[in-house]
């Protein structure tokens, strides 16, 4: 009889599994000096996401009696942009265009050591283990991303006429999931990537017209005030990004708040 491809040994584990020295990032809180802390994995499936590893793992911790390793994740679809690790020194890890949870273990040769931190940088404060605190993006967005509208019944949606060029401009700046990869991979701890997209998607569509001056100030002064540091073009957060963010963006951003602040709010 022919042997299935995916077959056991006697011992329980599939002859395909792969191996590997895990190397984290763990820190009990946010004023916890922290250290990194190295662990044995065995018995990983090249087809297993690298979140599926960290709960293979977590299940191991938590039977030799201690801590889980805190993450944070939630669609595991490359939708949401909860996941956030720095893996062997690279934002959402080796993989282009891909969040963490996208990434899976064939992409790392069996028995090599794998690295893992969190997001560094000042205005994402650790809260434990991998798991950082992003909520300054939060107050980014409550400055100025948003329309304000009157309430009442949908209007029609061939009410305001947009281009098909302004319509697919505004997807792509719209298609940021907010992870934080760029201001994790810029030397600056700049979030300017992120607010440039966000800034973008609404000041070049008709309904965010009125407040187009009032928006860019107000969401760049809140990434100030944040910590976040500027840009100073190394691309860095461009070839992180899981959306493939385009620094074009930032470009748009800059022009946008000159004009702003020379003309006025």
């Amino acid at each position: 009889m022919s042997q299935e491809p995916n077959s056991r040994r006697r011992d329980g584990s599939h002859s395909d599994c792969l191996s590997f020295t895990i190397k984290v990032w763990r820190q009990q809180g946010p004023d916890d000096k922290g250290r990194m802390a190295s662990y044995p994995i065995e018995r990983v499936r090249p087809e297993m996401s690298f979140l599926e590893m960290l709960d293979v793992l977590n299940g191991e911790l938590e039977r030799q009696g201690e801590d889980p390793i805190a993450f944070d994740s939630d669609c595991r679809e490359g939708i949401c942009g909860m996941c956030s690790l720095v893996i062997n020194g690279v934002a959402h890890g080796p993989g282009r265009g891909t969040t963490t949870c996208q990434l899976y273990m064939r992409s790392f040769p069996g028995g090599s050591t794998i690295t893992i931190e969190p997001w560094r940088a000042a205005a994402f404060p650790v809260v434990r283990d991998l798991a950082v605190d992003r909520s300054a993006f939060d107050r980014i967005i409550q400055a100025g991303g948003y329309t304000s509208v009157n309430t009442g019944s949908a209007p029609d949606a061939n009410a305001l006429l947009v281009s098909q060029e302004v319509a697919s401009e505004a997807f792509d700046a719209a298609a940021c999931i907010g992870c934080g990869a760029c201001v994790a991979a810029c030397k600056n701890a700049s979030a300017m990537l992120f607010v440039s997209a966000k800034v973008k998607h609404l000041n070049i569509l008709p309904q965010g017209q009125p407040e187009r001056r009032k928006r860019t100030v107000a969401m760049v002064e809140a990434m100030q005030v944040e910590g976040f540091g500027n840009c100073t073009n190394e691309y860095e957060c461009e070839a992180v990004c899981p959306k493939e963010i385009a620094v074009e963006h930032i470009s748009f951003l800059n022009r946008e708040y000159l004009k702003a602040t020379l003309l006025g709010k």
